[in-house]
Formats: structure tokens, C-alpha cells, sequence
């Protein structure tokens, strides 16, 4: 694999060589190299692009990296990847997709992962997008999680675009049974005139389900952000979406928060806060010696962190 390729999986799975545990690298529209364990089996599917991932009951402390890299100018993909977790598993998942493009024509990616996560599974899902390159053709990149969580399994998702995607729709959905546990958490920051729309839909459906949707977000420049999320109360349980944004320059922020309770013993808690970077925050780092945009800077990445 090229330096170029290797440097885009670096910034998007962390990986600095060949991971440990199992693993599938799809590199210009092709899976370039795989690995399966003996607990984790990856099978690429017959009838659309992607692969299935099946991870047998009672699996404990292993991971699967499939990230994507992109460096062609004008490719598009749609890859579908399936995640089977069995019971009493607990494992890392690590994804993400990186576009480097310096030619004219855009360049996307559009991945598709379902999960199906059996009773008492444990699942973190970690999913990285990052966009580079000095041409004039747009990284696009569109991912959609669909989840469904099966009695008393726990998956805490943690998505991450912080530099370098044009434009971006990413969509999430999840069905929880009952004791199922979902966490997410996004942090995103858009710049120059890039546009990004966050949507969540959380059904909870089983009695004593839990949700919480964190998204922290920073819009800098002419760049657009809107954030869309609804949790569903379909029986006893206790719900709770959030979104906080920086706004900068003469970027758009628009968060809408939306809870429904079907159900009288359905516990749901919205918060929505957008704003820009109070006086005092700056004066007291600048008063440290730092410019008023190395404090800009330093505040951004520590609300992201």
C-alpha cells in the first residue's frame, strides 16, 4: 500500500501497520487485504458491494477494523456492511472512511452498516471521517447506521468528522428491546463552505431501555450544520438527546431536538444550546500570551475533546 493510503488510515482507524484481531482494508472501490479469527468470520456478499461480519456468541475482548480509503478523483461507492454480534460478546468494532482528492471530479463514499446485536452483547463502535486533498473536486461522504439492539445488550457509538468533508448526510436508526443500553456520541466541525446534516431516530421499545445522543459540533466560516434528532418512548424507559454547537464567522447552526412519549412511563429529557465562544474564555487565554485565534483554537479543540 502506498504512503498516501497508509497515511488516510492512519487518520481514520489509527493504524499505524497491519491491525490485530480481524480485519477488512477496501482501498479505490476493492478489498485489498482481510483477515478473519477464529472467533470473527467476514464473508464478502454476493448480491451488492460490502461483506458480512459474524462474530460468534461469547466472544470477549477482540476487534474488527474495516476501514476505506479513497484516492481516485470521481469515484463513488455505496458499500453495505452487515454486523452479526452473538450473545455475551463483548468487542470493538473500529470503521471509517478517508477521501483524498486533488483532481476535479468529486469523489464519495456512501456506507451503509447494520448491526444486530444479540442478548447481552457488548459492542464499541468507532467511526472516523476525514476529507484532504487540493483540487477542486468535493469529498462527499455519506454513512447510515441502522441498529438493533436485542435484550440487555449495550453498543456505545462514537462518530468523529472534523476536517476536510464538503458534504455530508449521515443517518442513524436504532430499535432497542428491553435492558437494551445506546450511547452515542458525535463530534463534528465544519468549515470554509462545507454543509453537513446529522439525523438520529431512536425507537425504544422494550421496558427499562436507555438512550443518550451526545453531539457536540463547531461550525466556522460560510459552513452549514443542521442536526435532527427524535427519541421515541414506546414503553418504560428513559431517553435523552443533546446537541451543543459553536457557532463562528458566518457559519449556520440548526438543531432540533424531538422527543415523543408513547407511553406514560416514558422518562425523555431534549437540551439544544448554540453559541459563540464566550469574551471571557478568550481574554483569559489570551491574557496567558496566546492570539486571539490560537485561543479560538484551543477552546474548539477541548469542547471537541
Amino acid at each position: 500500500m502506498e504512503k498516501l493510503q497508509k497515511h488516510l488510515l492512519e487518520k481514520v482507524a489509527d493504524l499505524h501497520g497491519v491491525p490485530e484481531g480481524a480485519y477488512n482494508i477496501r482501498e479505490n472501490g476493492k478489498s485489498v487485504d482481510r483477515k478473519t479469527s477464529a472467533n470473527i468470520d467476514i464473508v464478502t456478499k454476493t448480491d451488492v458491494q460490502g461483506i458480512d461480519i459474524i462474530i460468534k456468541p461469547n466472544t470477549k475482548n477482540e476487534s474488527v477494523h474495516i476501514p476505506v480509503v479513497l484516492s481516485k478523483s470521481g469515484l463513488k461507492e455505496s458499500v453495505y456492511n452487515d454486523f452479526h454480534i452473538g450473545e455475551n460478546c463483548d468487542v470493538v468494532i473500529v470503521a471509517g472512511c478517508g477521501i483524498h482528492n486533488s483532481g476535479t471530479d468529486d469523489s464519495e463514499h456512501s456506507g451503509i452498516h447494520r448491526f444486530f446485536l444479540a442478548e447481552n452483547a457488548k459492542v464499541k463502535y468507532v467511526e472516523k471521517h476525514y476529507g484532504e486533498g487540493d483540487g477542486n473536486g468535493k469529498r462527499i461522504m455519506n454513512p447510515t447506521t441502522e441498529i438493533t439492539m436485542a435484550a440487555n445488550s449495550y453498543m456505545e457509538m462514537e462518530t468523529t468528522q472534523i476536517k476536510g468533508v464538503d458534504s455530508t448526510v449521515r443517518k442513524s436508526s436504532a430499535k432497542l428491546a428491553e435492558g437494551a443500553t445506546l450511547i452515542i456520541k458525535e463530534k463534528l466541525m465544519t468549515h470554509g463552505d462545507q454543509f453537513a446534516h446529522t439525523e438520529f431516530t431512536v425507537d425504544m421499545d422494550g421496558e427499562d431501555c436507555r438512550a443518550n445522543v451526545i453531539s457536540r459540533a463547531v461550525a466556522k466560516d460560510r459552513s452549514r450544520q443542521t442536526f435532527l434528532s427524535r427519541i421515541n418512548g414506546n414503553n418504560r424507559c428513559d431517553g435523552r438527546t443533546e446537541c451543543d454547537a459553536i457557532i463562528m464567522d458566518d457559519a449556520f447552526v440548526s438543531a432540533i431536538p424531538e422527543i415523543s412519549a408513547n407511553s406514560t412511563d416514558a422518562s425523555l429529557v431534549h437540551e439544544a444550546a448554540i453559541g459563540k465562544i464566550a469574551g471571557d474564555q478568550l481574554n483569559k487565554l489570551m491574557t496567558l500570551g496566546l492570539s486571539e485565534k490560537e485561543a479560538e483554537e484551543q477552546i474548539v479543540a477541548g469542547f471537541l475533546k
